[in-house]
Formats: C-alpha cells, sequence, structure tokens
C-alpha cells in the first residue's frame, strides 16, 4: 500500500468541464495543499464517451486509475456496464484485486458494502438523501466520513464537478488496507450513487 494512503485527510476535487465524459479527480492533502494523488479515466471507449451524454451516464463502465503526481500507480477502480445495481472491483498498485463495493438494492440516500477480496464486508457506505454527507460504518464503529465541499453555486449550476473532503479516523491504523478501498469508494460515490 502506497504511504500517501496512510494520511487521514484527503481533499478530492473533481476537475470542471462542461462537456466531459471522462472521469478525472485530484486529490489533496488538505495540511499542506499539495497534490497528492491524480485520479484519470485513460481508457475511456467512444461508446462509453458518446452514453456519458444521456440518461445512461450510471450505466457506463468505468476504469479509474490513480496514480502520484510522479506517475507511480496506487490503484484502480473499475465497473464494467451496469444495468441494475454496481459492482465495482478495486486493483491494487500491482493489478490484484483487493476488494470490491457491492451496490444495496432499496437504499435511500445510497448504501453499498465494502468487501475485502475474498468478499467479506469490511465496511458499509450510508449516505443521507437529503444531503452529500456518507460513512464509512463497521458496526456502530464510523471508520471515515465524507462531506461535500461546495466550490461556489455558480461552479456547482454550470457544471459536473464536485468535491470532497475525506476524514479518515486515527483510529483507524496506517497499513490497513480498508483505506485504500475506502478511497476508492469516494471516488465512485458520484459515478455509482449520485450520477
Amino acid at each position: 500500500m502506497h504511504a500517501t494512503l496512510q494520511q487521514n485527510q484527503f481533499f478530492v476535487k473533481e476537475h470542471v468541464g462542461i462537456f466531459k465524459a471522462a472521469n478525472n479527480f485530484d486529490i489533496y492533502d488538505p495540511a499542506s495543499q499539495q497534490k497528492v494523488l491524480e485520479c484519470r479515466e485513460p481508457n475511456l471507449g467512444l461508446f462509453a464517451k458518446l452514453f456519458r451524454f444521456t440518461d445512461y451516464k450510471c450505466m457506463t463502465p468505468f476504469e479509474v486509475e490513480v496514480r502520484t503526481p510522479e506517475g507511480a500507480k496506487v490503484l484502480t477502480v473499475k465497473r464494467g456496464i451496469s444495468l441494475w445495481l454496481s459492482r465495482v472491483e478495486v486493483l491494487d498498485e500491482h493489478d490484484r484485486v483487493v476488494g470490491y463495493f457491492k451496490q444495496k438494492f432499496f437504499s435511500i440516500g445510497g448504501k453499498f458494502d465494502v468487501l475485502d477480496a475474498q468478499e467479506n464486508t469490511l465496511c458499509t457506505l450510508h449516505g443521507k438523501w437529503t444531503s452529500w454527507d456518507f460513512r464509512f460504518l463497521r458496526g456502530e464503529q464510523e471508520l471515515a466520513s465524507v462531506s461535500k465541499k461546495w466550490a461556489g453555486l455558480g461552479m456547482e449550476l454550470f457544471t459536473s464537478a464536485d468535491n470532497y473532503m475525506l476524514s479518515i479516523a486515527p483510529t483507524l491504523p496506517a497499513n490497513d488496507p480498508t483505506r485504500l478501498l475506502i478511497l476508492a469508494a469516494v471516488l465512485c460515490i458520484d459515478m455509482v450513487l449520485k450520477e
């Protein structure tokens, strides 16, 4: 697991674009305001691009690569075509499956399970239908939270850009692979639950 994932705070900033098809994010360390990770969708096919501009956007496949600014791969998040409920695969820097996200049926506000490579539930992402607040829970214990940070009313009205603050509980060990899955899940909130 990359050392950057041992931090407890991440600011996720989606790239602004009026007519953009690809999912592109930059992740910053809020303390230093330095970019620590880049998330790009470099292999987006023509048909997926076309469908991203329709009502079927939430069904399109995606493959987002997360890399350091220097280009070292940290993780990959991918999903095939989704007709009903999403199942997202997370791979580490060596392209080994480390876990999955499985969307819950009939969840109000958004909910999915975060699973390890053997499909054991590590935690569950819970959202509120009235806001952009999400919590990663293991039983009653909160492992992390996500809140949307507004870039300004004009920015939100005329683009599809979203910014998030991820806060991981300091009680989650620095080398726990759940951190990698939590960061990957944050990138999926918009693509799986909110599109």
